[in-house]
Formats: C-alpha cells, sequence, structure tokens
C-alpha cells in the first residue's frame, strides 16, 4: 500500500467567496469551489449571480 505524507500532497484548489451587492437580490453571498484545472487567472468578474443573473454587482470578499 502506498502512502503519500501531507507535505507530497498537491495544494487544496482555490475556494472564492462573493458576495452580491445589488439591493434588490435576496441571496447575500456564496462560496464557489475550483477544481485543480481551474486556469490561475479566473476571478469574481468570470461568475455571475445565481439568483439575480447580475455580473457587474459581484464582489470577492477578502477574509
Amino acid at each position: 500500500m502506498f502512502m503519500m505524507m501531507a507535505s507530497e500532497l498537491p495544494a487544496m484548489p482555490a475556494t472564492l467567496e462573493v458576495e452580491c451587492t445589488d439591493g434588490s437580490c435576496t441571496l447575500d453571498m456564496f462560496e464557489l469551489h475550483y477544481t485543480y484545472d481551474m486556469p490561475d487567472d479566473v476571478g469574481v468578474t468570470d461568475f455571475c449571480c445565481p439568483y439575480c443573473g447580475e455580473t457587474e454587482t459581484l464582489e470577492a470578499i477578502e477574509l
């Protein structure tokens, strides 16, 4: 049986916390979980709000 040490495991894929700032939208925030093959340059501008459909009102939440 082959086991990897924790230091040998690949880094976890990125997550992106996003808020919708549209005052009439009922969604306040959501989190995107990327796969390992997500391009490095993907950001909040590549998505739209799943409730109101807007893209301009999305902002990344910095933790």
